[in-house]
C-alpha cells in the first residue's frame, strides 16, 4: 500500500491555519481532527456543510482519517440536498451554523479542545482511498458526481503550487473568496496549504471590505484565491490592500484587461487556473503575458473527433472536455469556449464565450453575458439576448461598440441593463438564473436593438 501524508508541515508548531487572527499549529489541528473522528457516526458519507474554512478542513481531515467520503455539492439548496440523499441515503451532515435546517441527519460542529498534551502523529493516507465526491454545478443538466482519490488530489495540488512559484523559506497564507466545497476552492485554499506546509485562512470573505480585512489579518506573503467577478468588485471598491504575493483566478474566463488592472493596481502577479470538477486543475497561464495555457506535468490532451480528451497526471479517469481546444504543442493549447456555447444564427457561427469576452472588453462594461434562448419556432431566427452591468453607458452607445466588433446578426435583442448579474458564490452564472433575470426585466429594462 502506497501512502501520502495528510499534512506536509515539518514540525508540530508549524502553522496550518489562521482563524480570527490566531495561528493554529499542526499539533492543534491534528488534535481537533482526532477528537472529531471519535464523534462521527458510523455512516459512510459525510456532507461537509461548514462555512468556516478551518472547520471545513477539520471535518474533511476527520472524514479522511475515519475512512469516510466527503460529499461536496455545488449548492446547499433544498433540491441539492434531496439529490444528495437520493445518491447516498446514509449521508449525514456536519454543520457549524446555529441555523442549520437541512433535511438530513446533522452533526453540529462540537466544541473541541484547542491544545494538545503531546505531539500528534501525521496520518498517512492510502493514495487509492476515495476521500471525496464532488458534484458538477448542473448548468448543463443534473449535477454529476465525480469521485476523488487521495493520490490524484495531492498530485494536482502540488503541480498547481509549483506553478505559483511561491516565495521559498516562508509560510504563505491563503485566503479565498470561493467556497471550499467547490473543486477550485478545495484544491487552492485547503489542500494547497496542507500539501505545501503553508497556512489557510478560515475566512470566506465576499464583499471587498471583508476581503481586505481577511488579508490584513494574515502575515505576508499572502495569496488571494478568487474569481473575475470578485476581482472586479475589489478593484472598483478602491480599498487599500496589504501586499499580496500572488492572485489566483478561475471559474470564469478572465479578460486580459482585468488581469492587467489586477497586476497594476494590486502590484502582484496573477495566475489563471484552468480546470473543472471532473479534472481538477490541469493548466495555468499568466494572462497578462499569453493567451496560451500550459498543462501541468503529466497531463496530456488527446484529440477525439471534434472533442478533446484529458488524461494522465491527476486526471483520473480520462475525461472528455466540454471545451473547444486548439493544441499548440504537447504542453500548450488555446481555449475557444465551451462546445455547448457554440451557436449558429442564419448560417453564421460564434461561441457565447467569445461574445462574452468581446462584451466585457468594451470600456464601461463591468460585467455582462449573452444568452441564447431556447428555440421555440424552427421557422424563425432565434435572437441572442444580453444582460449587462454598465452604469456609464446607454443602449445606443453599447450597441454601437458591439457593431464595431461583431456581425450584426449577433447583436443582442433584447439588451437588458441591470445592477448586477445573478452569479453564484464561485462567480458562475447559472442558465436558469439568467433566464429568470430576462423574464423579470423584460417589461421595464429591455431595449430592442435595431
Amino acid at each position: 500500500m502506497t501512502t501520502l501524508p495528510l499534512l506536509t508541515h515539518a514540525s508540530p508548531d508549524s502553522i496550518v491555519a489562521w482563524r480570527e487572527g490566531q495561528a493554529v499549529t499542526r499539533n492543534t489541528f491534528l488534535a481537533e481532527v482526532r477528537q472529531l473522528v471519535a464523534l462521527l457516526p458510523a455512516d459512510t458519507h459525510l456532507l461537509n456543510l461548514c462555512s468556516d474554512r478551518y472547520r471545513f478542513s477539520v471535518g474533511l481531515a476527520a472524514a479522511i482519517v475515519a475512512g469516510k467520503t466527503c460529499l461536496l455539492p455545488s449548492s446547499h439548496a433544498p433540491e441539492a440536498i434531496r439529490q444528495i440523499k437520493a445518491f447516498a441515503p446514509d449521508a449525514f451532515g456536519l454543520c457549524d451554523r446555529e441555523d442549520c435546517t437541512f433535511d438530513l441527519p446533522l452533526l453540529r460542529y462540537p466544541p473541541l479542545e484547542t491544545t494538545a498534551d503531546s505531539d500528534e502523529a501525521v496520518p498517512q493516507i492510502d493514495v487509492r482511498q476515495r476521500v471525496a465526491i464532488l458534484f458538477t454545478s448542473g448548468s448543463t443538466g443534473n449535477p454529476q458526481p465525480h469521485a476523488k482519490h487521495w493520490g490524484t488530489l495531492v498530485a494536482g495540488t502540488k503541480a498547481e503550487a509549483a506553478r505559483l512559484a511561491l516565495p521559498p523559506g516562508t509560510s504563505t497564507s491563503f485566503v479565498g473568496t470561493v467556497p471550499p466545497q467547490h473543486m477550485y476552492g478545495l484544491e487552492s485554499t485547503v489542500l494547497i496549504a496542507w500539501q505545501t506546509g503553508n497556512a489557510l485562512s478560515a475566512a470566506h470573505p465576499f464583499y471587498p471590505a471583508d476581503v481586505a480585512t481577511a488579508l490584513a489579518q494574515l502575515p505576508a506573503p499572502r495569496v488571494l484565491v478568487s474569481t473575475p467577478v470578485h476581482l472586479r468588485a475589489l478593484l472598483d471598491a478602491g480599498i487599500a490592500l496589504p501586499p499580496i504575493a500572488r492572485v489566483l483566478s478561475a471559474t470564469a474566463p478572465l479578460t486580459p484587461r482585468l488581469a492587467q488592472e489586477v497586476e497594476t493596481q494590486i502590484r502582484t502577479r496573477l495566475i489563471e487556473i484552468y480546470g473543472s470538477t471532473e479534472t481538477g486543475v490541469i493548466a495555468s497561464r499568466r494572462t497578462t503575458e499569453t493567451a496560451g495555457w500550459h498543462l501541468i506535468p503529466g497531463v496530456r490532451l488527446v484529440p477525439e473527433g471534434e472533442r478533446t480528451r484529458a488524461e494522465g497526471g491527476p486526471v483520473e479517469p480520462p475525461i472528455v472536455l466540454n471545451d473547444i481546444i486548439e493544441s499548440l504543442d504537447e504542453e500548450h493549447f488555446l481555449l475557444h469556449g465551451r462546445l455547448a456555447d457554440l451557436i449558429n444564427i442564419a448560417g453564421k457561427r460564434h461561441s457565447l464565450a467569445s461574445l462574452n469576452h468581446i462584451l466585457n472588453t468594451i470600456p464601461g462594461v463591468r460585467d455582462g453575458a449573452f444568452h441564447m434562448p431556447d428555440e421555440s419556432d424552427p421557422e424563425r431566427i432565434t435572437r441572442l439576448a444580453a444582460c449587462v452591468v454598465a452604469p456609464t453607458l446607454d443602449a445606443p452607445r453599447l450597441l454601437a461598440a458591439l457593431r464595431e466588433r461583431i456581425d450584426p446578426v449577433f447583436l443582442p435583442r433584447p439588451l437588458v441593463f441591470v445592477d448586477a448579474l445573478p452569479r453564484n458564490s464561485t462567480g458562475k452564472l447559472p442558465r436558469q438564473a439568467l433566464e429568470a433575470l430576462f423574464r423579470n426585466n423584460a417589461l421595464s429594462a429591455s431595449v430592442t436593438a435595431e
